[in-house]
């Protein structure tokens, strides 16, 4: 067993950052259809296979000339080009009308938009037929509203990078580049766990001392949003011999590797924290980061009898301190390993007076909005309604003890906790 560590916030982010990464960086991927790549992460670069445009196609609905024919006097109307279809050589002195998207008929050079023709309507086939003819202004420039083969993407150029989050407009560009299958991240794998024998199963009836277990679902929808696949071994007690029985079942029974484990509670200095008794002597380091809430904290490799040894991470028991930890601990790895959109710092106006403890860095819940920071309930760490109400959390640094109203200070912006 170590000696408790006293770590500060970026000190023990530096620890979870050394713990997780080199695993999740080596991360196996696998082929997915485009139809089911949404949120998975790129594995590689992806080359695109194809020009876009393919080829040569107006960007207006217009007619086709040769630029040396430009004011040049009536040119005889040929049959028209739609969207989908090829058409025959465009001789010179002729003009052939064309629809957005289709493709410019060899011989040609240029798109007169129909709104600059005369007439600016386009003929009947009769009309065509019986020799229609159609006047184009000179002024029109060589090349004007033509989309030349691959302006938007050369064969063979990097379109999507690895580590690229896939979403909807890059979904839509492999789609339009003919792409079907794709290589993703396989997502990581995490086995879930809370402690505690005051906790039951939402739904489950309380008996006395008892609440219902609010930490599996806010920590597991929190792995689910940054790309990582969960198992939850549900609340092992706080017997240190169906712990340890418990968790090296569900170690057992996972199908594949877990790149983490995360547990809830039993890590502070209560009599029952068996997190902390148990796992102390298995290669689990205990101690407090300077922060508040999450100020208990466990990290290392957790290396049982007749398992594989396995990243675990460590988190407090009360609700808004694991969350808070999950942000300010886990969530940066996984976004920059998995692509994730990182959340956003900013400066804000603080509209109200706060006081906080010194030699700790205080994380308070609030609302942002109009360049403002409003805090939400208190410093406590049990206050989940307060926590589900705010969108961001304000950061004040371990040499501030009091910030009056009207400070500019530093917000992270956590959106609706997704």
């Amino acid at each position: 067993m170590t000696s408790p560590f006293r770590r500060s916030v970026a000190e023990h982010q530096d620890a979870i950052e050394a713990l997780l990464g080199p695993g999740l960086r080596t991360l196996s991927s696998e082929p997915v259809a485009l139809d089911d790549a949404l949120g998975g992460t790129l594995a590689s670069d992806l080359v695109a296979p194809r020009a876009l445009p393919p080829w040569d196609n107006s960007q207006m609905d217009g007619y086709a000339v040769h630029s040396g024919d430009l004011g040049t006097g009536p040119l005889r109307v040929v049959a028209p080009i739609a969207a989908g279809q090829t058409a025959p050589a465009l001789e010179r002195g002729t003009a052939a009308p064309i629809m957005t998207g289709a493709p410019m008929p060899v011989g040609s050079n240029t798109v007169v938009p129909i709104e600059a023709a005369v007439p600016d309507a386009f003929p009947t086939e009769h009309q065509i037929a019986a020799g229609f003819k159609v006047k184009v202004p000179g002024s029109s420039a060589e090349g004007a509203y033509v989309r030349t083969l691959g302006s938007d993407i050369a064969e063979g150029a990097v379109v999507v990078k690895a580590g690229t989050r896939l979403g909807p407009t890059a979904l839509g560009l492999l789609a339009g580049l003919g792409v079907e299958t794709v290589e993703v991240l396989a997502a990581p794998r995490v086995l879930l766990l809370s402690t505690g024998d005051e906790l039951v199963a939402p739904g489950a009836q309380l008996g006395p001392g008892q609440i219902h277990d609010a930490n599996t679902t806010l920590l597991r929808e929190c792995l689910r949003t940054a790309g990582c696949q969960v198992d939850t071994a549900g609340v092992l007690d706080d017997s240190p011999e169906h712990f340890s029985r418990s968790l090296a079942s569900a170690l057992a029974a996972g199908e594949q590797e877990y790149q983490l484990v995360l547990s809830s509670g039993g890590i502070s200095q209560g009599a029952f924290d068996v997190v902390k008794e148990v796992l102390a002597d298995h290669g689990i380091d205990f101690g407090s980061v300077a922060m508040q809430p999450g100020g208990p904290q466990g990290a290392g490799t957790l290396a049982l009898p007749g398992t594989s040894p396995v990243p675990f991470v460590a988190l407090p028991g009360n609700p808004v301190s694991a969350y808070v930890s999950f942000e300010m601990f886990l969530r940066p790895v996984l976004a920059a390993v998995l692509g994730l959109p990182t959340r956003i710092q900013t400066t804000a106006t603080l509209t109200e007076y706060l006081d906080s403890l010194e030699g700790k860095v205080q994380i308070r819940r609030g609302t942002f909005a109009n360049g403002g920071f409003t805090p939400l309930g208190g410093a406590s760490s049990h206050l989940l309604a307060a926590l589900a109400a705010s969108d961001a959390f304000l950061l004040i640094d371990e040499n501030t003890t009091t910030l009056p109203a009207g400070s500019d200070v530093q917000v992270l912006i956590i959106g609706d906790g997704s």
